[in-house]
């Protein structure tokens, strides 16, 4: 390959505006930008990122064009990646809000350029410029009828010998072209269709069994809807506000709870690993759970929030707490001393939560 073209790749979200405009920012935020890492970590051509650029990356790779045999595995590893995740965020969700549920409708496309790249230097920072750079963002504006294709630019396409109509499983191209500045642009595109794509295996998290009574309910009523409730609940930026006497809680911040989702809550120094489940939920019921095995003195050690709405401002909590433990020591422990902790600290922590709620939603002692 000649030394002096680069590669230019940009792979971008579609659908994003929309997604953003009827959906709740903040989860549609985190939604977009896992999404963003996952194509950032399926780049396994080491090309190099010069802009995240809102819902698409730009990815270039200086004085190099990779063959096409891998340019080609490049595109389908970030499609294959991309809805890879959105399948696992669809079957591991718990989080009723709009931008969570419509998250599996957005989709990918992919555009391949290439040419002879300069650069600037902006604060340090050394960026691809000049006309290829703009051709190829131009090509994300085109005529294709579909939000979901990869596109290649015919110059491209000539330089790494690939044929006008070439086909495979995942790749059946076809030419077309549009005008940018009076000037035709050819380039060839597939439209991909995801089940023809190997989709990567993803832990689905599966729904707790409880096979008894809860060992401790709570319950309280709290003035604000059922689903923002939830995501007080579920948030966990939101939760040292109010579980107290806890050091800090370690959490992925661009992240979406869901099943299966992981944090860290340090206790006196101590780390207990917590994993997000959930189980049957009744009409119109919101149920998220927590399961650990590193809290002593029990072997497993579940909590349930079950959240329903009483009406457009005011919803219903019930928690329900199970624990298991085979040690009769460790029974007796529970029984004389543990379990009355958990009783005065399960109270405190609900008021806790109702006066952060009412403070953050601008509300009164009375409602």
């Amino acid at each position: 390959m000649n030394a002096e073209k680069s590669l230019l790749f940009l792979p971008d979200i579609s659908g994003y505006t929309q997604f953003v405009q009827r959906t709740e920012t903040e989860h549609s935020r985190h939604v977009i930008a896992e999404l963003l890492e996952v194509l950032i970590e399926a780049n396994t051509q080491e090309l190099s990122l010069a802009e995240v650029e809102g819902d698409a990356l730009f990815f270039y790779k200086e004085g190099e064009v990779p063959s096409q045999e891998k340019l080609l595995a490049q595109i389908e590893t970030m499609f294959t990646s991309f809805y890879s995740h959105l399948k696992m965020l669809e079957k591991n969700r718990i989080c009723p809000c709009a931008a969570c549920a419509k998250a599996p409708e957005l989709r990918l496309k992919v555009v391949a350029h290439g040419g002879d790249l300069g650069f600037i230097v902006v604060q340090g920072n050394r960026k691809p410029f000049g006309s290829q750079v703009i051709e190829a963002h131009r090509l994300l504006k085109n005529s294709i009828d579909s939000d979901n294709y990869a596109l290649i630019s015919k110059d491209l396409a000539s330089y790494i010998g690939l044929p006008s109509h070439y086909r495979s499983k995942v790749f059946q191209f076809a030419n077309g072209f549009d005008a940018y500045d009076g000037k035709k642009v050819e380039y060839m595109y597939a439209l991909i269709d995801p089940d023809k794509l190997s989709l990567s295996t993803y832990h689905q998290a599966k729904k707790v069994v409880m096979d008894s009574p809860p060992n401790l309910t709570f319950e309280k009523e709290f003035p604000v809807k059922a689903s923002v409730l939830f995501e007080y609940l579920t948030n966990y930026a939101y939760r040292s506000y109010w579980v107290k006497g806890v050091d800090k809680f370690e959490y992925q911040e661009n992240q979406v709870t869901r099943a299966g989702t992981e944090h860290l809550c340090v206790i006196n120094g101590k780390h207990l690993n917590i994993t997000a489940v959930t189980r049957g939920a009744a009409p119109g019921e919101l149920v998220y759970g927590e399961m650990t095995t590193s809290l002593l003195p029990f072997d497993v050690f579940y909590q349930f929030y079950s959240v329903k709405a009483i009406d457009e401002s005011h919803s219903r909590l019930v928690t329900e707490t199970y624990w298991k433990t085979r040690s009769i020591l460790k029974k007796l422990l529970i029984a004389l001393v543990v379990k009355r902790g958990f009783i005065k600290n399960g109270s405190k922590s609900l008021e806790d939560l109702e006066s952060f709620i009412r403070q953050r939603e601008g509300r009164g002692a009375e409602s």
